[in-house]
């Protein structure tokens, strides 16, 4: 899993069937303490988070194509949760 924060959204006219009525995020991969790494992911959201909003995210086809219930999805990264805090223990 992956922890990062949604920078934006992706906006398409023609796409995959599969993502009518899907929105699709731009995040950007950070550490647990908050700094950018380097890279991004555009995943499909399945939370309802936004933009600024720091995100748990499954980058891994069959992981994500199991939280859509769907074995033939077009997919391999998808929002699984909205982080509200990280406590890094001592």
């Amino acid at each position: 899993m992956i922890i990062g924060k949604v920078s934006g959204e992706i906006y398409s006219t023609i796409n995959h069937k599969f993502y009518d009525g899907k929105k699709l995020l731009i995040i950007d991969k950070i550490t647990p303490t908050g700094s950018v790494t380097s890279g991004y992911l555009i995943a499909v959201d399945s939370v309802g988070a936004g933009v600024g909003e720091t995100v748990l995210v499954i980058d891994e086809g069959n992981s994500a194509r199991q939280v859509v219930d769907d074995s033939s999805a077009p997919i391999r990264s998808i929002i699984i949760g909205i982080i509200d805090d990280i406590n890094i223990g001592n």
